[in-house]
């Protein structure tokens, strides 16, 4: 109140004429003023549950928040934070919470900040915000509600039975011809009496469904309810239909489609697995949903609307639907009004019961050999609340060229590889058949190269209806991967309107930013995050267009670090950590990848070396990233089990080669022995499994495994190791691995160092490393002192490079070094994907310690800003790189960092946010001459100076926008 009285005097003192004022009382008087009146009080934003944004229906019991704070003021912090949770909006509105009020609770923590209020129960509908105290201990408003429901978390809940169509068609399908079945159509009407206050549909399905109520579809996302073992778990979705409803008579669709339940899945077609040998029905033969309606009113009545018999179903357009071959649909058989009331449907079936279908049995063929499976109806073991993003448009591109390689034959280029389908744009007489195929690249006549999609057809095709007008249509129950689309058969020459791009995969947020002075860096950044998109689809696939798309496991343990930089992958790998444990094989391994439909590589193995430690790895990262505790608790005791697999299998602490011997994949050059990369592999697990074992408070577990590791270093080291640094297996890959998980003695890491640099030099200053070595090479040349070796791999375009790809027309990243060169054209075609993220794993480098951004600890409560600009002139190949702008948006908040290397200073943009400390090291050998904010060191309250080693110079530094300039400095660098 004594600052509120003094800023209005003030004013009006000030709007006196001044002249009646001497120069020291306006200065008095101002000066008063400017320090009466309080910085802006922090901003509240980012409000999340459990990762997502107001989720509907989880089933979490105890459910985590974060938020994100703002402020102009640097050094700003969080002294403390109240969260109310209400079950109406109507006491929020009041500051009152009558499921939770936490009280002003002493805390800096803004992550997964446990709910701790009455015991949620199922359908709950909570509303919630928070405030926080700043470091003068003034609150801050209160930040804008958000909200959450609870799903059904009993299984009584579910009133609903499982229904479906009654299927009578033998499985006559073989690895020699295509079963390509229609989707369903689904419908159901029914009364709403009364007001209604809230209307929620918990959706589910073995297939894949889209949900419409009056004739409206009601979300945006696709594929639902996702990927599962179907025979253990399957997901459950939840929307908020109350807008979609009318007082009176309503009516709710459902189609339904095979998706990866019963349609083609991976390679099964390829090689002759699963049933008959026919590369579908792997978890079933005939898709079934299980849907309730359920309908509060403003009386407090309820009402549920299930699915059972009464329901109707049909065919309709879409006659073949399928993820890998692609969709038919014949516009002619379109049944207006299908999905709204008084719609005519006496000539549709009833539904049935699944179960009704009966007992289905096949011979299921692949490497654990020929046995007999149930294909019929079996309920899932579990039923969970969808913990992930959903599928769904995400961008569209339009074509930037059109060419006729053959008479009615027009190609499209759109430009850029991505992951979706084409909306198209038609019109012609009634019956006409336009095919659409979807292809990565073109072969050299300019025709549509489709050989590397293997079995899967990638080929769309519309029946027009006979509109005079122009028809629109896009595919529903499939997606492909594709640069280039193929159109025949419209009646007129088509336009750049014709087909659009619909970018369609997990929507992950984009967190990361990365630019500099290489062009054609920036293509690269750019190739990995569209190929991060498009292969970031349900799971983490291997690549989005050929007969695959599996979830290999060691792809995306390489991976993991680069996809958190480029997007807010949290969510999504909560959901795939779930397949992940489910598909744990009885031995204790991961499989090879997950979810794990069926057994491929040697027989009765599944598992490989580096594969199956992305069982450890992948929370690991996370729990770097995200500092998610909770995610290493849930997982732990499947991750123990995969190390006493480990143990068990390791004699005198080495690695074997047991399982599927991938090694590093898709190297050049010399091989890199299993046993070797697994005794590397072996010390990574353990060493991760100590300091998660700490984090969660069990120290007896991180005692043992640390001694683990140690006994694995001593092991490795009287196998693998000479005394002058060189190891018995001498390949960029063997250094690359043993330095990055510390296996060489600091006595002659250098050494070690030295060698791998010989290997590069002698390899024309080329990498030949595979999938596991590309990984760690970058970061441990940067680590041992040749930074400049490391930017100049980065920078190359000789071939094997990224610059290579790239120079030759590259718009994502390829599967293999070789996919395409000049002297040898294509690849072969039984394994060329050029949407293969595994060698994109670069880019955690070029965050990490080219523009330096990373976490100092878990969860970037403390920042590392550590840049490593190249010593200027060192590339002989190319103009070196001399400024980086970087962003990264953390849980925290954006951190920046951006340099610029001149002559002889060095430029920092630093962003630090709120509640969050940094350390920042950069080029300089004294405090003399670095300038913060164009000030001294020492008048930068802010900044403190820690230690200078190796030319550099550490300070810690409060949150705030800083710029730091190093003058004089010398770059010193050792041989490039």
């Amino acid at each position: 109140m004594i600052r509120l009285l003094l800023h209005f005097y003030l004013q009006k003192e000030m709007n006196m004429t001044m002249k009646r004022l001497s120069p020291f009382i306006v200065f008095i008087a101002l000066l008063s003023f400017f320090h009466a009146v309080p910085a802006e009080a922090m901003k509240i934003s980012h409000l999340r549950c459990e990762y997502l944004e107001n989720p509907h229906g989880i089933d979490e019991k105890q459910p985590r928040f974060s938020w994100r704070l703002e402020s102009d003021r640097r050094g700003e912090k969080q002294t403390a934070y109240q969260i109310l949770v209400a079950s109406d909006p109507q006491p929020l509105r009041a500051n009152q919470g009558d499921l939770w009020d936490s009280g002003k609770i002493e805390s800096e923590e803004t992550t997964h900040i446990v709910y701790m209020g009455k015991e949620l129960l199922s359908r709950q509908p909570c509303f919630w915000k928070v405030r926080v105290w700043d470091t003068d201990g003034n609150p801050s408003p209160w930040s804008e509600p958000a909200t959450w429901s609870m799903g059904l978390l009993e299984a009584s809940d579910w009133q609903a039975n499982w229904i479906s169509f009654r299927d009578e068609t033998p499985i006559t399908a073989s690895q020699n011809e295509l079963q390509l079945p229609p989707a369903r159509y689904y419908r159901k009407t029914f009364s709403a009496q009364k007001p209604i206050r809230r209307a929620m549909v918990y959706a589910t399905a073995l297939g894949v469904y889209e949900l419409h109520l009056n004739g409206r579809r009601i979300s945006e996302q696709m594929f639902t309810p996702g990927w599962s073992d179907y025979r253990k778990r399957v997901y459950y979705n939840t929307f908020d239909v109350a807008d979609f409803l009318a007082r009176g008579d309503n009516a709710i669709g459902v189609i339904l489609a095979d998706g990866w339940y019963s349609g083609y899945l991976g390679y099964g077609l390829l090689v002759g697995y699963g049933p008959n040998q026919c590369g579908r029905f792997i978890y079933g033969k005939t898709p079934s949903f299980m849907l309730q309606l359920e309908i509060e009113y403003e009386d407090g009545s309820t009402q549920i609307n299930p699915t059972d018999p009464s329901w109707k179903v049909s065919r309709g357009p879409i006659v073949q639907a399928d993820m890998l071959m692609g969709e038919t649909y014949d516009a002619r058989l379109e049944q207006n009004g299908w999905n709204q009331i008084g719609f005519d449907d006496r000539k549709w079936d009833n539904a049935i019961l699944a179960e009704e279908n009966g007992s289905t049995k096949a011979l299921f063929h692949d490497q654990a050999g020929e046995r007999e499976v149930e294909l019929g109806f079996t309920p899932p073991q579990q039923i969970q609340s969808y913990p992930s993003v959903p599928i769904q448009p995400t961008a569209e591109l339009r074509p930037i060229e059109i060419t006729e390689p053959d008479t009615g034959v027009s190609i499209f280029n759109m430009g850029q590889n991505f992951s979706g389908v084409v909306r198209l744009k038609a019109k012609g007489p009634a019956g006409t058949r336009v095919q659409i195929r979807h292809g990565e690249m073109l072969h050299p006549d300019g025709r549509l190269m489709t050989e590397n999609l293997r079995k899967a057809k990638a080929t769309d095709v519309y029946i027009l209806r006979g509109d005079d007008d122009f028809e629109i249509w896009s595919p529903r129950f499939t997606y492909h991967g594709f640069q280039y689309v193929e159109l025949t058969g419209l009646p007129e020459k088509p336009s750049f309107d014709t087909i659009t791009g619909v970018v369609l995969h997990s929507d992950t947020p984009l967190t990361g930013s990365f630019e500099c002075s290489d062009a054609m860096v920036n293509q690269l950044f750019k190739n990995v995050v569209w190929t991060q998109r498009s292969n970031f689809f349900e799971i983490p696939t291997d690549c989005p267009q050929r007969d695959e798309r599996f979830g290999w496991t060691g792809d995306a343990q390489i991976y993991a670090r680069t996809a958190t930089y480029n997007a807010d992958v949290a969510a999504f790998f909560t959901k795939w950590l779930y397949d992940l444990e489910e598909a744990q094989l009885p031995n204790g391994a991961f499989p090879d990848y997950a979810p794990y439909p069926m057994m491929h590589g040697k027989p009765n193995r599944g598992f490989a070396t580096a594969w199956m430690d992305a069982g450890v790895i992948c929370p690991y990262t996370m729990y770097q990233v995200y500092g998610d505790r909770r995610m290493i608790a849930r997982h732990y005791d499947s991750m123990k089990r995969f190390m006493s697999f480990r143990c068990g299998n390791s004699p005198d602490f080495l690695g074997v080669a047991i399982g599927n011997g991938w090694g590093d994949w898709l190297s050049l050059g010399q091989t890199t022995s299993v046993e070797y990369i697994d005794t590397v592999y072996f010390a990574q697990s353990a060493k991760y499994m100590a300091e998660m074992a700490a984090a969660i408070g069990n120290q007896e577990d991180a005692a043992e495994y640390s001694q683990l590791y140690d006994n694995i270093k001593k092991a490795f080291a009287k196998k693998y190791l000479e005394s002058d640094g060189r190891l018995t297996v001498d390949t960029q890959t063997a250094y690359a691995l043993a330095l990055s998980v510390d296996l060489i003695p600091e006595s002659i890491r250098e050494q070690a160092a030295n060698h791998l640099v010989e290997l590069i030099h002698e390899n024309d200053n080329c990498m030949s490393t595979g999938f596991l070595g590309t990984k760690p090479l970058l970061p441990v040349l940067t680590a041992a002192g040749y930074n400049d070796l490391a930017v100049r791999l980065l920078q190359n375009r000789k071939f094997p490079s990224w610059g290579y790809e790239i120079e030759n027309g590259a718009t994502s990243i390829w599967e293999r070094w070789n996919s395409y060169t000049k002297e040898n054209g294509f690849f072969s075609v039984a394994m060329n994907s050029f949407s293969h993220y595994s060698f994109g794993a670069v880019c955690e480098w070029m965050f990490r310690h080219l523009a330096g951004i990373d976490a100092e600890t878990p969860g970037y409560k403390t920042i590392s800003i550590h840049p490593h600009p190249p010593a200027p002139d060192s590339n002989p190949d190319h103009k070196t790189i001399d400024w980086v702008k970087a962003e990264y948006d953390s849980i925290r908040g954006k951190i920046k960092s951006e340099w610029k290397q001149e002559q002889d200073r060095f430029l920092l943009n630093v962003t630090i946010p709120v509640n969050t400390t940094a350390k920042i090291t950069i080029p300089g050998s004294s405090i003399d001459q670095i300038r913060v904010n164009d000030q001294p060191i020492s008048d930068v309250a802010e900044v403190r100076f820690l230690n200078g080693t190796n030319d550099c110079l550490c300070f810690s530094v409060e949150s705030g926008n800083y710029q730091f300039i190093s003058l004089n400095i010398s770059k010193k660098t050792k041989d490039s």
